[in-house]
């Protein structure tokens, strides 16, 4: 039986680290990354590139621009600066997308139903929250 996994890849190095530790568990990697309108577009050009670099079975972007309506970020939004550090003294620094990573991990678990994945990957880290 075809050992299969969907990654939740941004392409950067959270993401990428869970992509090259999965290779060697599982017979086919499908990669998915979301276009939410990210002002770091350059993370989609790499996830583009990596995933084709390191042979995985197959990589989708997904349009996931909705998000970019609903959540009001600096990473989101060209009229927010973003900014250098939190100095604000909010909980949440304006580059917090709400939501973000529970629609990544739901979108791709619909995916990974699809195509008979047995796990779901993700890599987030915990300065995502930096509250």
């Amino acid at each position: 039986m075809t050992k299969k996994a969907v990654i939740v890849f941004s392409g950067g190095q959270d993401s990428t680290t869970c992509l090259i530790q999965a290779l060697p568990l599982y017979d086919e990697i499908h990669c998915i990354t979301f276009d939410y309108g990210q002002r770091h577009r350059a993370e989609i050009e790499v996830a583009q590139q990596l995933s084709k670099e390191l042979g995985v079975t197959v990589h989708k972007v997904l349009d996931t621009t909705l998000l970019n309506e609903l959540a009001i970020s600096s990473l989101t939004r060209d009229n927010i600066p973003v900014p250098s550090v939190n100095s604000s003294g909010e909980s949440l620094p304006s580059t917090f997308v709400p939501g973000r990573n529970i629609l990544f991990l739901t979108l791709a678990s619909i995916y990974a139903y699809q195509v008979r994945a047995e796990a779901v990957i993700t890599g987030v880290c915990e300065t995502d929250f930096s509250g």
